[in-house]
């Protein structure tokens, strides 16, 4: 079948019924044929999807706090916070209860409604998650919805953390299937998808996207987004994180992606997953603001908010927020149900 019939197929692939659960919904192949559209006709299918499910200009704030930082003993090799590379980072005890409101209390005056906080560990403990899940309680207190992202669940793990008022866990897929083991040797792809399993079975939402720009091609690119668009539930949310490139990391001096490529990674998912918020994530920084405008206008519609990003720098919220009124963008205004309950 020609790469031509394919991207048309692809143009109307959503607007058909979707099949039943179980069955696949898109293909690589037809992903893979959004990707080759021309760059004007990708984005206009992506707003066209982006306007049937939400406002246009209204973008999720959430900030995501480092509870944990360094000493993770997997391999990944983008993350400067596994101690198997020299990155100055220091491995820190858990963050205590206190420190967690003052930092969520801010986010929220910032503006923000949602509040990640990650914690390096390859899989957390029982005793981790009794005390992540004090932190929740915490965040939720404060007013907003709260995430986590801890590395691997065991069972009964995610079940606990729903009953102290998690909303999302975040765990990437980072990649596709068969790019994987370039990447990461101390753990498997199924060792992910048996963690969003554990999440879904106990009734907490699921954050899960992955990265580009770490030697990928195109087409591993597609099967990323098909391994997400057909989990049994797509993700709620969906980041596409941006290979920040961080000295003694193994992708340190991986060639510049280029950002048009990020944009297309954008629509795709946002055309793939309708419903679900796609964050811009991690790299936003080394975008620029025309970048990062052509994203939202490819269905982008959820940011991280504040100055790092776990260990990398993020834009400002001053400069968000100057950059969102020339947009005309504005952010959304609060977590439903959570007002009134305060």
């Amino acid at each position: 079948m020609s790469q031509t019939v394919l991207a048309e197929q692809a143009i109307t692939l959503h607007k058909r019924p979707a099949p039943p659960t179980g069955t696949e919904r898109w293909s690589v192949d037809h992903i893979e044929a959004l990707l080759n559209l021309p760059f004007n006709d990708l984005l206009w299918q992506a707003q066209q999807v982006h306007r049937q499910h939400f406002d246009a200009n209204e973008v999720e704030l959430a900030t995501l706090l480092s509870v944990k930082t360094g000493g993770c003993p997997e391999d990944c090799g983008y993350c400067p916070q596994s101690v198997h590379y020299d990155t100055g980072v220091k491995a820190e005890k858990l963050m205590e209860s206190g420190a967690v409101r003052q930092a969520a209390q801010a986010a929220k005056a910032a503006g923000a409604t949602r509040f990640c906080m990650g914690a390096a560990w390859r899989a957390p403990k029982d005793r981790d998650i009794d005390a992540v899940a004090e932190l929740v309680r915490t965040v939720k207190d404060v007013g907003l919805e709260a995430c986590v992202t801890l590395g691997m669940l065991a069972d009964g793990q995610a079940e606990r953390l729903k009953h102290a008022g998690l909303d999302y866990y975040n765990h990437n897929l980072d990649c596709a299937p068969d790019f994987y083991g370039d990447i990461i040797s101390t753990r498997d792809y199924q060792d992910r998808l048996d963690t969003l399993d554990r999440v879904r079975g106990a009734g907490v939402k699921v954050c899960s996207g992955g990265i580009v720009g770490m030697g990928e091609s195109r087409r591993q690119r597609a099967a990323l987004i098909a391994q997400l668009a057909n989990l049994p539930e797509v993700p709620e949310s969906v980041p596409i994180n941006h290979l920040v490139k961080v000295e003694g990391t193994p992708l340190a001096a991986q060639p510049d992606l280029d950002p048009f490529e990020f944009v297309r990674m954008i629509a795709a998912a946002r055309i793939t997953m309708p419903a679900a918020r796609v964050r811009l994530s991690a790299g936003r920084q080394q975008m620029g603001e025309a970048v990062q405008a052509l994203c939202f206008l490819a269905g982008a519609n959820s940011i991280f908010y504040g100055e790092k990003l776990l260990t990398t720098g993020n834009p400002d919220v001053g400069a968000d927020r100057v950059l969102f009124e020339r947009l005309g963008i504005h952010g959304r205004a609060s977590v439903p149900g959570m007002d009134e309950r305060l």
